[in-house]
């Protein structure tokens, strides 16, 4: 009896695990090439302690550009525009500013799942073998938010922390 209680309780543990892996905003494709235009599918899987979301916000980091969200239908799409640190060349134009910060405003029940889409182009300022990461913050009723803005230090992994932002690896340029 007591190893079939050891059992299920580690089934258990590694459910609760499992649970608390996939609770949080994520990346569909988690690599990508520089140089190279990428389909951000950002999946989130449930509100604030069962609040619902009411606001996702997805922060762009610097090195990539020609962002264009996918409206919602339901949804209102905002961006924020402002000047890059770099002037990036995106097939022979030259780009010093462009969105910075997409923000989606609408109503998510915390018994569904969705995801938020946009396109970007990855410059080839961005290192290969390092990972890119997209803070996030999704605001809820009645105050609450679950902010998904962790970036792991050198040496650790999103699942060393509780607010991991979602990310990707970058991997080197595709040769054709």
């Amino acid at each position: 009896m007591i190893r079939r209680l050891g059992t299920l309780g580690a089934a258990g543990s590694l459910c609760l695990l499992a649970t608390s892996a996939f609770a949080h905003i994520t990346l569909e494709t988690q690599s990508a090439p520089v140089s190279s235009t990428y389909k951000a599918v950002m999946r989130v899987g449930h509100g604030c302690e069962g609040s619902p979301t009411l606001k996702v916000r997805v922060q762009i980091p610097e090195g990539v550009i020609a962002v264009k969200p996918m409206p919602k239908p339901g949804w209102e799409l905002d961006t924020v525009e402002a000047p890059y640190k770099a002037s990036y060349d995106y097939y022979g134009t030259p780009m010093t500013q462009g969105v910075r910060e997409i923000v989606w405003t609408g109503k998510l029940l915390d018994k569904h799942y969705d995801e938020f889409v946009f396109r970007a182009y990855f410059t080839d300022s961005l290192k290969p073998d390092a990972m890119l990461y997209f803070p996030a913050v999704q605001e809820c009723e009645g105050n609450k938010a679950e902010r998904w803005i962790e970036i792991p230090a050198e040496g650790r992994k999103a699942d060393d922390y509780k607010s991991p932002a979602p990310g990707l690896k970058l991997l080197p340029k595709a040769t054709n």
